[in-house]
C-alpha cells in the first residue's frame, strides 16, 4: 500500500485539480474531486467517455455521503449499510446535491463505500472522491499501474502505489429502491 507521504501527495495532487489513478477493489480507478469539472472533464477525455453517461463516487465511510442521501428510507439506510462497505455500488434517486457532470443524464447517483485500505484512506483526507475504471470507454480495466502507463501515458497527474484487491472486475451495482442488479 502506498505509505502515508504517498497518500498525502495524491490528496494534494487531487486537490490542486489534479486526476490520480489508484488500485481498488477489483480494478484501477481514474479519481478526481466530484466539484471539479475541469478535472472530471479531464477524466472524461482521457476515458473517451460521455459526461451523460454519469460516474460514481467512492467514500470511506456512508457518513461522507449524508448530502447525497437526504431522500433515502431508514430501511434502505439498513441496505446500504449491510453491504457497506465492499465492492457494491449503489444507484441512489438523485437529490439535486451532485454536479450535472457526476449524475450524467440520469435520475440517480452510482455511489460506494469501498473497503479498499488505500481508497478509504484517500477518502478520509479528501471526502468523497469520483471512481471510474482506468480505462478507454468500452475497452478492458487496466489491472496494474503498467497498465495504466500504456494506456494513458503521462496524462494521469499521479498513479497512486498499491495493490488492488481480492475482487475479480469492477463493483456490482444495484439500483437501491428495487434492488436490480445493473452489472
Amino acid at each position: 500500500m502506498a505509505s502515508e507521504l504517498e497518500i498525502q501527495q495524491a490528496a494534494d495532487c487531487v486537490r490542486n485539480g489534479g486526476v490520480i489513478a489508484y488500485p481498488t477493489e477489483g480494478v484501477w480507478g481514474l479519481g478526481s474531486l466530484p466539484e471539479d469539472e475541469a478535472a472530471v472533464m479531464k477524466i472524461l477525455a482521457l476515458k473517451q467517455r460521455s459526461w451523460k453517461q454519469g460516474l460514481l463516487l467512492v467514500a470511506a465511510a456512508i457518513d461522507q455521503f449524508e448530502k447525497y442521501l437526504t431522500t433515502v428510507t431508514d430501511a434502505q439506510l439498513d441496505k446500504l449499510n449491510q453491504d457497506w462497505p465492499g465492492p457494491v455500488t449503489y444507484l441512489v434517486p438523485h437529490n439535486g446535491e451532485a454536479p450535472e457532470w457526476i449524475v450524467g443524464t440520469h435520475e440517480t447517483i452510482g455511489l460506494r463505500v469501498s473497503a479498499h485500505p488505500l481508497v478509504s484512506a484517500l477518502c478520509q483526507e479528501l471526502g468523497p472522491i469520483v471512481s471510474t475504471s482506468a480505462n478507454l470507454s468500452g475497452q478492458p480495466s487496466a489491472l496494474s499501474a503498467d497498465e495504466v502507463k500504456q494506456f494513458f501515458g503521462d496524462s494521469v497527474d499521479m498513479i497512486v502505489p498499491g495493490e488492488l484487491g481480492g475482487q475479480s472486475g469492477p463493483s456490482q451495482i444495484k439500483v437501491l429502491e428495487t434492488g436490480e442488479i445493473i452489472r
